[in-house]
């Protein structure tokens, strides 16, 4: 099956910041904050967004890398946007680069790279792990 995928390719996941999404919550900080890890969650569903419809039926992208800095603090009731843009493909190999903004500014960006797999392979696999 040929999956034709070009960059330019673009996503966004947008999340309102509440107390189950904090760093307290997650255990990642002390203060009542955006988590970093949900940070994280938000680029890689921005990247999802990106690519994920563009692939046959049966196929999907799992993560594999993402290297981002967190520059800014979100505080509760504020919303963190998250964008993506396919910027390389190699083969079933993809790197986006993704950026993190509130209603202020940006906060945060980085690079994320995921692959495309054959659901029902990839879970098979997986499933064997259990033995």
């Amino acid at each position: 099956m040929e999956i034709n995928l070009q960059p330019g390719l673009r996503g966004e996941k947008e999340q309102l910041v509440t107390e189950d999404n904090t760093a307290i919550k997650y255990g990642s900080g002390d203060v009542p904050v955006f988590a970093t890890p949900a940070l994280v969650g938000l680029m890689e569903g921005a990247s999802i967004n990106a690519v994920d419809r563009f692939l046959p039926e049966g196929f999907c992208t799992v993560g594999v890398r993402i290297a981002i800095n967190h520059t800014a603090a979100t505080p509760i009731g504020m919303t963190v946007t998250a964008r993506a843009e396919l910027q390389e493909v190699d083969g079933r190999r993809l790197v986006l680069k993704v950026e993190g903004f509130d209603e202020q500014e940006k906060v945060g960006e980085g690079t994320h790279e995921r692959y495309i797999v054959q659901m029902d392979k990839f879970m098979q696999k997986n499933r064997g792990k259990l033995g």
